[in-house]
């Protein structure tokens, strides 16, 4: 068999793996203690060491301009981070192991976890999987029939509108997120982001006019929330929401949740590579994330722990752009209706994939400085933003990016 039969792989975001061992010289070297005396201490300080590892290779990649403009070739290469399952771990004490996928919110929608019999976890599985269906009913930009898009077409007719209390949760959310970032984290920017899809798939700038409406309609300011009747207003014609910054991090958790209201806690959720995490695989500290090597058919040498928290990683290696000689991401600045042009790749862990994901769209606008500076001021969120700033490659790290890994 495989090895990739035994180890499902888990896509975090795309980048290419290198190797270093500078940052830290007096601890480890060539991935491994630098003499005896730390060998020892080496499974204790090896996790942290990987994001080390990560980090530096993220910048060999935003270093080098023909890559980032070159995506989809060969030597650009998936970093992959893998749900690594021993195959002799595969019961523990009266638990199995499973695995269930649907594609719901135009993502796959990955469940892991550790359940008592086959009965139990298809039971959980499809609660799960039918509680994401009903967000997606509700929160979808796309689906016209959602109750998102029939709140956007209300708007600038004076209608206060009562919503979902899923609904309502995402956008209180959303606004208060919008309000500590100045706008950078703003779900009325449909129509922006309606008009940059557009320009990303022609490869010419939107005009200025057409741009001018579009910003017209964006500010979280025209979206009035009534906390006490649960009712949403849209001041402004043609807006249009977009929940697409947040919403699947939402979607993890309410399915993390239901698993646990099934009895099943050890469990981790994947929606679309924003992560809700919940307690660890039975005997372990956590679950076992792997930094994959260039190879996705070779096991991974290099592990974190993490539990009870989630993960999103943000950034526009992939996804981006070049018009007129510059280089746009898809990532849209709301307040000027424009890719973002600062190469860079964000991951944040926060105490839940709805702070996570929502922190991650935010950062990757806000810059290095102000973002982590975000993360700081966010109970439980950690955050490492590596990005380009002419021809030099930065790193900056928030105070608790270390401290929430949970070490081996």
């Amino acid at each position: 068999m495989d090895w990739h039969e035994n180890h499902p792989i888990w896509i975090l975001s795309g980048y290419r793996m290198g190797q270093v061992t500078a940052r830290f010289p007096k601890i480890v070297t060539n991935r491994g203690p630098v003499n005896q005396d730390l060998a020892d201490e080496w499974p204790r300080w090896q996790p942290a060491c990987s994001i080390i590892y990560l980090i530096s290779d993220i910048i060999e990649t935003i270093g080098k301009p023909e890559i980032l403009n070159q995506p989809f070739r060969s030597s650009y290469v998936a970093l992959v981070l893998l749900m690594v399952w021993s195959p002799s771990a595969g019961v523990t004490g009266d638990l199995e192991r499973y695995e269930r996928i649907e594609i719901h919110m135009g993502t796959r929608i990955t469940l892991r976890f550790h359940a008592g019999s086959e009965a139990d976890a298809d039971r959980a599985a499809a609660a799960a999987f039918a509680r994401v269906k009903e967000l997606d009913d509700r929160l979808s930009d796309y689906r016209l029939d959602s109750e998102l898009s029939r709140l956007s077409r209300t708007s600038g007719q004076g209608q206060a509108v009562p919503v979902s209390e899923d609904l309502w949760r995402m956008l209180s959310r959303s606004r208060d997120l919008s309000q500590r970032t100045d706008g950078a984290f703003d779900v009325t920017a449909g129509p922006a982001i309606r008009l940059w899809r557009h320009a990303r798939r022609t490869g010419k700038m939107p005009s200025e006019s057409r741009l001018a409406r579009a910003i017209k309609a964006v500010g979280f300011e025209f979206m009035r929330l009534d906390s006490e009747h649960k009712t949403v207003e849209l001041t402004q014609p043609n807006m249009r929401l977009d929940l697409g910054g947040i919403a699947k991090g939402y979607a993890a958790d309410e399915a993390l949740a239901v698993l646990r209201q099934h009895g099943i806690a050890a469990a981790l959720v994947d929606a679309g590579g924003d992560l809700a995490i919940g307690e660890p695989p039975p005997g372990k500290q956590g679950w076992r994330i792997g930094i994959a090597p260039l190879d996705p058919n070779t096991p991974p040498k290099q592990f974190l722990i993490l539990a009870r928290c989630g993960v999103a990683t943000s950034g526009d290696a992939f996804q981006h752009v070049v018009i007129d000689g510059t280089r746009y991401s898809h990532i849209i600045d709301p307040r000027t209706g424009l890719g973002t042009t600062t190469p860079c790749s964000v991951t944040v862990i926060g105490s839940d994939a709805t702070t996570a994901d929502g922190l991650a769209s935010a950062i990757c606008v806000l810059g290095a400085e102000r973002g982590i500076q975000l993360a700081d001021q966010t109970a439980g969120a950690a955050a490492i933003v590596v990005y380009r700033d002419g021809d030099d490659v930065r790193i900056v790290e928030s105070r608790e990016a270390s401290s929430l890994m949970r070490v081996e």
